[in-house]
């Protein structure tokens, strides 16, 4: 009887920033087929990447994973909530925020040796508007950000920066109604995130402490803060530190249920969705097999390996794609000079 471990790797060719040919190639160097048996599929369209999880689980394949960033993480994971097949994670997205929970390398060769070692634990994930969700979700300025995000023209961390830049300034926070084990609060707030994973991607930290084996989210409410405010909660941000912020209040739960004052944008690991003015958020224990790092990196703070990755990947996508991705780059430095320049003048006039 065939004992090896049977791997399905679901490759989204346009995701994310950096080629994939050069992914596929390593994988015969880390997975020994003596002990795993591997096949890959490359998605088309929106939706293909369920479809071909689906048929994994049919077939009964121990592990899928998912190649490519975010959105095609979750539309992968989605699939495997509740059933004998692991998700495994190859990151290649733009934030990748639950492969760094979860620290997987951002490099491919890190990733896949994780991969290879194959230790498979069950993890918890989230539901919002019977939307499943497994890093984080959210209600407010996140929310409206990833729905610009969504429509720009461009992906990766510049453009990320540039709308939460622009769009800062001028975002007017929303009245929350929350009921926490039937206890009902109401708050002004800039923002309300529901975390399963301790980060946004990029190495925000939004829930610092957060557990995907706790049974429980962590909730981050952020209340209404001033522009001279804004740079010590963006460090904070990435450091660890933003539940010690007086504008932060922050709740651990199973259930909330959100009622606001209109239908609106929510998001769920990124990806935005209209939903109506009520909101229930849950955390299912235990629902989902991942492949999970079970050493981790040595520790950086998370400010300086936020830059290293940034660095180490615009290094990454010169070499792949030349001097278009140079232009691209110097296109990113005159757009934040642009923004500094705007940021400048509407502080001059207030």
């Amino acid at each position: 009887m065939d004992k090896r471990t049977r791997i399905v790797f679901i490759v989204n060719p346009i995701s994310g920033t950096s080629d994939k040919g050069h992914i596929i190639d390593l994988i015969p160097e880390y997975l020994d087929r003596r002990r795993f048996d591997w096949t890959i599929r490359q998605t088309e369209h929106k939706g293909h990447a369920a479809e071909f999880a689906s048929e994994a689980i049919r077939e009964g394949v121990d592990v899928v994973v998912a190649v490519g960033g975010d959105g095609t993480v979750n539309e992968v994971a989605r699939s495997l909530v509740h059933t004998n097949t692991a998700l495994g994670i190859i990151p290649c997205g733009s934030g990748n925020g639950l492969a760094r929970h979860l620290y997987i390398p951002m490099n491919p060769d890190g990733a896949l040796q994780v991969l290879a070692d194959c230790h498979i634990e069950q993890l918890d994930y989230g539901m919002i508007d019977q939307e499943p969700f497994f890093c984080t979700c959210g209600v407010g300025f996140d929310a409206f950000i990833s729905d610009r995000f969504a429509k720009a023209g461009k992906r990766g961390l510049l453009t990320y920066i540039e709308n939460t830049l622009k769009e800062g300034l001028n975002y007017k926070p929303d009245t929350y109604e929350i009921t926490i084990d039937g206890e009902r609060q109401v708050y002004q707030a800039f923002l309300i995130a529901c975390a399963n994973a301790s980060q946004y991607g990029n190495n925000v930290y939004i829930a610092p402490h957060a557990s995907m084996s706790d049974g429980l989210m962590d909730v981050t409410l952020m209340e209404p803060f001033t522009m001279l405010e804004a740079p010590q909660i963006a460090i904070q941000l990435f450091n660890k530190t933003i539940t010690s912020n007086s504008r932060i209040r922050t709740f651990r739960c199973q259930h909330l249920h959100i009622k606001r004052s209109a239908p609106g944008v929510i998001h769920f690991d990124g990806d935005p969705k209209q939903a109506g003015e009520e909101l229930d958020v849950r955390l299912v224990p235990k629902g989902i097999r991942m492949v999970v790092n079970t050493n981790e990196q040595p520790y950086l703070p998370p400010l300086l390996r936020t830059f290293t990755d940034f660095y180490h990947g615009v290094n990454e996508e010169i070499s792949t794609f030349g001097a278009d991705l140079r232009a691209d780059f110097l296109e990113g430095q005159r757009r934040i000079s642009y923004i500094n320049k705007e940021l400048l003048r509407k502080l001059r006039k207030k």
